[in-house]
Parts: structure tokens; sequence; C-alpha cells
């Protein structure tokens, strides 16, 4: 999961008067990434389905910097500083710098800016619905993202991502904003006894 991901799904309408849709759009956009990634944070219970060939599920957690994600599979520590990257089936745990985008290869593919989309929302019949487009598109990136979110407690329930040619679905369950202590992020490392340790923090 990137951060584009949680901020999408978190999406909360606004009606402002002399604004245009798009404006409303992106206004509120900026004011749910603070909210997610900010000294609150927040965390989500997610299922992913692509096209039916990979499905996985997990917990993820965000606050500012840090982040946090358990799967069946795989698993990841980041304190800011410092990231683990688990692999339950070898047994091993990779160590990067924080920033280091090597320690996820594929997400690092998916760096998100949030000038270079275009925004708009609208009332749907499951909820509310924000839609983010790339103002460049590129035939293997992102080319279009759909939140819907509930209508009367904006909570997130599910996303559509469409890259190059088909989508994926990301259903959310769980959502909880705020009250994220600190300690979740710190890496147990006492609870991987018996896995292989790889440090990659000075690799070039």
């Amino acid at each position: 999961m990137t951060r584009l991901l949680i901020i999408l799904l978190s999406f909360i309408s606004l009606n402002v008067k002399g604004e245009t849709n798009a404006q409303q759009a992106r206004k509120l956009f900026d004011s749910v990434y603070n909210m997610v990634f900010g000294e609150e944070g927040s965390t989500l219970h997610y299922d992913v389905n692509i096209i039916g060939i990979y499905k996985t599920n997990g917990t993820i957690w965000y606050k500012g910097k840090k982040s946090r994600y358990g799967e069946a599979r795989y698993a990841s520590w980041n304190d800011g500083v410092t990231a683990y990257m688990i692999d339950h089936k070898k047994k091993v745990v990779d160590i990067y710098r924080s920033n280091d985008d090597n320690k996820d290869k594929y997400m690092s593919k998916f760096k998100f800016n949030a000038n270079d989309y275009s925004y708009s929302w609208a009332n749907a019949k499951d909820g509310i619905e924000i839609t983010i487009k790339p103002k460049t598109s590129h035939l293997m990136g992102i080319r279009e993202v759909k939140g819907m979110l509930d209508r009367n407690t904006h909570y997130p329930l599910y996303l559509r991502i469409k890259v190059a040619f088909f989508w994926t679905t990301v259903k959310i369950s769980n959502f909880r904003a705020g009250n994220i202590n600190d300690n979740i992020f710190i890496f147990p490392r006492n609870q991987f006894r018996g896995y292989e340790f790889s440090d990659h923090r000075n690799d070039r």
C-alpha cells in the first residue's frame, strides 16, 4: 500500500461556494492527507484482488513517516528511520533506511506527487466517490483511481485502481483515524528468532 491508496479512501465531501468541483476535491484531498499521515495517524484492514490472479489481505498503519503492515506472508515495520521487511515463507528480514526505495522495488515505481493529478468528486450509488487521473498518462503507471466512502460516516469502503489496462480492487474495513501509538512501529526483533537478517543500510 502507498500513501495514495489511504488518502483516497479517506476523502470527505464538502460544498464550498465559489469553488469548482476540482478545487473542492483538491482542497479536501489535501486536508485528508494531513489527517491520515499527521500526528494521530490511521489504520485499516485491506483485501486486494488483482483481476482474480493475485489476492491478499492484511492490516496497515500509518503515522507521519512511520508505517507498518502485516499479511500472511509479508510484513514490515518502519519507525521513520529504519525499515524492516519480512518474508515469513523464506524466513528472512531485510533491513533498509526508511527512505530507501530499494526496500520495496514494486511500490517505488508508483511514487505519488499530488500536483501530477487532476481531481473530481461526485455522489454515487454506494456513497461518495472521488476520482483522480494523472495529468500525463504512462502505459504502465496508474491511469485512474476511484475511491468510495460511506455516505454517512465517510469511512472508506473500497478503492479501484486502473494500472495499464486492468482494474485492481481494494476493499477496506475497520478504518480508524487517530490515537495510533508509536509503539506499533517498533520492530519486535525477539519474534523473529531463527530468521536470517540482511542489513542493506550501507548498500550503494
